[in-house]
């Protein structure tokens, strides 16, 4: 058979980048970068050349299960899809609809079929028990804007091609190519910034891989950025180097507010929170302020944190008064093909939030979402609305959400649970069917989320290459058919409606709605007219876009919210309070991202997980020491949580008195079918993490900053 090569699209990840993929058949013989695609430029990380092992995996699931005593068998979809509708709607007929509980995680975001789809799960179960990997990653930057542009999905983004300086909090763009910023190549982009005379300078307790490409590093410590970032902006206000003629500040209210608010948080304050150097961020401010073109960027380290939601205002805060706002060089809002913060608004999903909180800790919702940290004790509290029957769509909140072993024991009480999902993992061996879905190369793509957050104006459709297998549904079709048969089930008046949802899965198609959306867009495009330029469609860089990109009633952006200042003053006083100082326990962990993992799915491809081993407890060699763990190789990594067993490796690149676990581990657990990934199960962060530890603001896992200790094993 002649091999043929094909254009596609990497669907892990948020940088989307363009492949070429050499097949044979069915067969993928091969794997590389499309060095004619004008957005990716020919990148390409190990994940991609991984596409191919995860669709052939001999451990994925193929046909639907059904778990009968403690084995799982094949049943067909007919019959497993009528037992969900009914066993779910009877569950709901029983005890109320907000006694099934429903999570999707971040696969959903790369699929559009699946996120055009997921409304009608949503629908059709009219629970308020909805929860997602959103609290456990971008939660606090939705937050953030909504309080501040009136939209959740108005999300700027560093226009990282044309600045001079960037800074960078908490992120690490080198190995994740951005995070709701689309930057495919970006340890290219960030040596092109440096190549053309500009600077780069990263805030991080951990010297990463980023940071060994900047030209200065700051060692914070965990959780203290809000006060380093405040007194950035104090030293700006105090030597007015604000821009007065910034465009941006023209559709601002509330700049007076902030800077009487600001005026307590000196550099000497920072220096004593953060431990970075007063002088060193008067510097550091001086030099942002002055810059021909900055931007400021932060993303999880910030974010997962119990500041986060104030740390992305102030990020904002401190792009907009210096004039790096909606210009190029700064942060930018991209024009994308479909508008989504406007489809947001029509379909009031724009982060409208406070209108109901959880049963059990009145922790509020936002955009219909229970923050995710509140998932476990709706489940395992009894009383009234106590969550009974549980859906996860790909998600395995067991190893993504905090205190994940109390998770596991919730779910294994429950009446009833089906996932959608790739794999028998942490979290989908406690259903009681799960139904497996088309995935990578067997299906087409197109970047529905994505083309609203990248760094360039970008388009691009790529078709299916390979045949799913025939036991498998694409998400598109299975979430329309698992929606109808709860509806068909629930009542007899919804018997008529139940049906017809089912068919729009098995007749409609997702291509059908982005070309709606496209020809109703600010282009004017159609679906076909972007599928026949397979490497993509330039559209050019970013442009200033303001005032379209504000919704608040007044028009304006609101500089100081009042939550925000509430929550600012609030942390007066506090310098002192930093884990580090405390008698024991004395360590503050914090995650990190690998180059070869993307959160827990990919751990059983061989070729992802071969060599040096990616998930060990990152320690600087004096705190191994103090610890009383010189030349130990594992010890138990302990909190007020649990406790779990970590291998250590030594080395200068953290800060010390921090830690660091990767997420997404913890694969030695009974009942997986997951047996690359058992060789090598690694450590879960989240058996370690409390999910008392949130952002009050946001509602956000605070993921990174809580305090742990090392106990030696034996």
């Amino acid at each position: 058979m002649t091999p043929r090569t094909a254009i596609a699209t990497c669907p892990l990840c948020e940088a989307n980048c363009g492949l070429k993929v050499e097949l044979e058949g069915e067969s993928i013989r091969s794997i590389r970068g499309d060095d004619e695609d004008p957005f990716s430029r020919g990148h390409l990380c190990p994940k991609a050349t991984a596409l191919g092992d995860l669709m052939d995996d001999p451990d994925r699931v193929r046909h639907p299960l059904k778990k009968r005593g403690e084995s799982w068998v094949e049943v067909p979809w007919d019959e497993a899809l009528d037992e969900a509708g009914s066993r779910l709607a009877a569950i709901q007929n029983a005890h109320g609809k907000n006694a099934v509980g429903l999570y999707f995680g971040n696969p959903l975001a790369h699929n559009y079929g699946a996120s055009l789809a997921l409304p009608l799960v949503i629908a059709s179960l009219k629970t308020r028990n909805l929860f997602s990997a959103n609290s456990v990653d971008g939660l606090a930057r939705f937050y953030a804007s909504r309080l501040l542009y009136g939209n959740g999905l108005v999300l700027p983004v560093p226009d990282v091609d044309r600045t001079h300086f960037m800074l960078v909090f908490g992120a690490n763009p080198a190995v994740s190519n951005g995070s709701l910023m689309t930057a495919p190549g970006m340890r290219q982009r960030l040596k092109d910034l440096r190549a053309r005379g500009g600077k780069l300078v990263v805030v991080d307790p951990r010297l990463t891989e980023t940071a060994r490409l900047a030209d200065a590093h700051h060692f914070i410590r965990p959780g203290t950025d809000v006060f380093m970032l405040a007194a950035l902006l104090q030293v700006i206000f105090e030597e007015r180097l604000a821009d007065p003629s910034a465009l941006a500040l023209r559709f601002c209210t509330g700049l007076d507010g902030l800077h009487a608010t600001l005026a307590p948080f000196t550099p000497e304050l920072a220096q004593r929170e953060c431990g970075v150097d007063a002088e060193a961020l008067r510097a550091l401010a001086r030099a942002f302020a002055t810059a021909k073109r900055a931007v400021c960027y932060g993303r999880l380290g910030i974010s997962l944190q119990v500041h986060g939601a104030l740390c992305n205002w102030l990020i904002d805060v401190l792009n907009i008064v210096t004039g790096n706002f909606d210009r190029d060089g700064g942060a930018m809002f991209p024009s994308p093909s479909i508008d989504l913060a406007k489809q947001a608004v029509r379909l009031k999903a724009d982060g409208r939030h406070g209108r109901w909180s959880s049963r059990v800790r009145g922790l509020q919702e936002f955009n219909g979402e229970l923050p995710a940290v509140a998932l476990a004790e709706e489940i395992d509290t009894p009383g009234e609305g106590q969550v009974r029957g549980f859906v996860c769509l790909a998600g395995n909140p067991v190893l993504s959400v905090p205190d994940g072993r109390r998770l596991d024991r919730a779910l294994a009480g429950l009446e009833f649970m089906v996932s959608v999902d790739l794999y028998v993992n942490e979290t989908s061996r406690h259903a009681d069917l799960i139904l497996p879905p088309s995935f990578g190369l067997e299906h087409d793509h197109f970047p529905l989320l994505f083309q609203a957050l990248s760094v360039r104006n970008w388009l691009r459709h790529t078709p299916g290459l390979v045949t799913p297998p025939p036991g498998v549904r694409s998400e598109w079709q299975l979430f329309a058919e698992l929606a109808g048969s709860v509806v068909r089930h629930r009542s007899l008046a919804g018997r008529a409606i139940g049906r017809g949802i089912a068919a729009l899965g098995r007749r409609g198609s997702p291509q059908t709605v982005v070309d709606l959306l496209l020809r109703t867009g600010p282009r004017k495009l159609r679906l076909k007219d972007v599928s026949a330029a397979p490497h993509g469609l330039d559209f050019g860089p970013m442009e200033p876009r303001l005032p379209a990109m504000l919704y608040r009633d007044d028009g304006k952006i609101a500089l100081a919210p009042q939550p925000f200042l509430d929550a600012l003053r609030g942390l007066r006083g506090v310098e002192g309070s930093h884990i580090e100082g405390s008698a024991a326990p004395s360590l503050t962990l914090i995650g990190r991202r690998g180059l070869r993992s993307d959160n827990s799915w990919l751990h059983n491809v061989p070729r992802l997980n071969r060599g040096k081993a990616d998930c060990t407890l990152q320690i600087h060699p004096q705190d191994l020491t103090a610890q009383g763990l010189d030349g130990a190789t594992e010890a138990w990594l302990c909190s007020g949580v649990g406790r779990t067993l970590v291998t250590l490796e030594s080395t200068d690149a953290m800060r010390p008195g921090v830690v660091s676990l990767p997420h997404g581990w913890g694969h030695a657990r009974d009942g997986l079918r997951l047996q690359v990934a058992a060789k090598r199960p690694g450590a879960s962060a989240n058996d370690v993490i409390s999910t008392r530890e949130i952002d009050p603001l946001s509602g956000t896992a605070a993921v990174n900053g809580g305090a742990v200790w090392l106990e030696a094993q034996g």
